[in-house]
């Protein structure tokens, strides 16, 4: 299209320059009769190239008042004629300009030769390179469409054009995380096969022994105590499993811009709450009076209350566990939970599924969940041992992203306008 305007505009910018010519020619020519004390009449002249002027004089009987140019064509010929008033008369010059006209023709062949020849070349060079552009896409494709639960292969990059790398290693880190969640669920779906069978084992081995002769009432009054408590355990980690399910929910949660410094304290009151009815306390430390961040907020309480819980379970009666927030040199929002409990063992895998640490009873899942939570919130999470050997910190960082680092500063700048008004 750019092609056919930028051709016509180029016709029409030749065919007025070389008739302007002509038309100089008899308006100079007309200009120097009328300086003639007598207008001729009825006579030619040879000066515009090859071609004659013919001049002739009349009446202004149509009452001309400024030069009029006139095109006459016929099949084989063309002429242009000037009227030009001059007194009560009017000056004719007529010239041939079949010549001109037949180069203005030839022009206009050439320009729609030359315009068809490139839109062929232009439309064969692009079907060339849309075929050339296809064939990492047709091979990317064919790598995907060979793609299951069990072949996560990577696509190789050396094999792909530059152009098409950024694809190419998006497409593969999203085959990474899909490996890792595959890996996760068999991972869980094992722990849970693995979690129930051993309880039921242990019910069916008592009940067996039990049947195997008479006994007194006391004694299957015992066994099913024992196996209600079996079964309060495996409905507790029914209910952790269920939870998965949730959380896996809220990871397509819509992230909300919160002020942070607030919505952790409002959780903090909760969290009060939960340790003063185990004997313990909390206090809270945060070192900035406002922060906005972009967050899930299912998603954060889920991590939270599942690192205060841990405090509060492995911490002695009368301690006290720390919640301590602030905002790192590298642009993170850190939320640190310190408990005064026995620590962990650094060695061990303790996000991993059905892991218990301790004695205490659980379903080994909150530590799994709660680094689930974190990967959809494109955070961090990690627990390490105090300094002091006295308890562990659990800690959660929260990457700044720069949308809400622009709207901390719009909220920032309001701030003070508000306070100088």
């Amino acid at each position: 299209m750019l092609i056919l305007i930028f051709s016509g505009m180029l016709y029409q910018y030749i065919k007025i320059n070389i008739f302007e010519n002509v038309v100089q020619v008899l308006n100079s020519e007309a200009k120097r009769l009328t300086k003639e004390s007598k207008l001729p009449s009825n006579y030619s002249i040879s000066t515009l190239g090859h071609n004659q002027i013919f001049i002739d004089t009349y009446p202004n009987t149509r009452s001309i008042k400024a030069p009029k140019y006139t095109k006459k064509v016929s099949k084989n010929s063309s002429t242009l004629t000037l009227e030009y008033p001059f007194d009560s008369k009017v000056i004719a010059l007529t010239t041939d300009t079949t010549f001109y006209s037949n180069i203005i023709k030839q022009i206009l062949t050439d320009i729609i030769i030359i315009n068809t020849t490139m839109i062929f070349l232009i439309l064969f060079f692009a079907m060339f390179l849309s075929r050339s552009l296809l064939i990492p896409v047709k091979t990317i494709t064919k790598n995907l469409s060979n793609l299951n639960e069990t072949v996560l292969k990577p696509l190789d990059e050396s094999e792909i054009p530059l152009e098409f790398r950024p694809l190419s290693k998006g497409i593969n880190r999203l085959i990474n995380r899909i490996e890792t969640f595959v890996s996760y669920q068999k991972e869980l779906f094992i722990g849970i096969a693995h979690e129930l069978k051993t309880p039921l084992a242990v019910m069916k081995t008592k009940n067996e022994v039990t049947l195997l002769k008479p006994r007194d009432n006391e004694k299957y009054i015992n066994t099913l105590k024992s196996n209600n408590a079996s079964i309060d355990s495996m409905n507790k980690m029914i209910g952790s499993i269920l939870e998965v399910g949730r959380q896996e929910g809220a990871h397509f949660e819509n992230a909300e811009n919160k002020e942070m410094i607030s919505f952790v304290e409002e959780l903090f009151k909760g969290f009060r709450v939960l340790a003063k009815a185990e004997k313990k306390d909390i206090i809270l430390k945060q070192n900035k009076e406002i922060l906005y961040l972009q967050i899930r907020p299912n998603l954060l309480i889920h991590i939270l209350q599942n690192f205060v819980q841990n405090a509060v379970k492995f911490s002695p009666e009368n301690s006290t566990i720390l919640i301590q927030t602030r905002v790192t040199a590298d642009e993170y929002f850190r939320i640190d939970v310190v408990d005064e409990g026995c620590g962990i063992d650094e060695s061990r895998d303790l996000f991993a599924p059905f892991r218990r640490y301790g004695d205490k009873s659980g379903a080994g899942l909150g530590l799994f969940l709660a680094k689930g939570a974190a990967e959809a919130m494109n955070a961090e999470i990690y627990i390490r041992n105090r300094n002091d050997k006295k308890g562990a910190i659990a800690t959660l960082r929260i990457p700044i992203s720069e949308a809400s680092r622009r709207l901390n500063k719009e909220k920032s700048e309001r701030e003070e306008e508000c306070q100088n008004e």
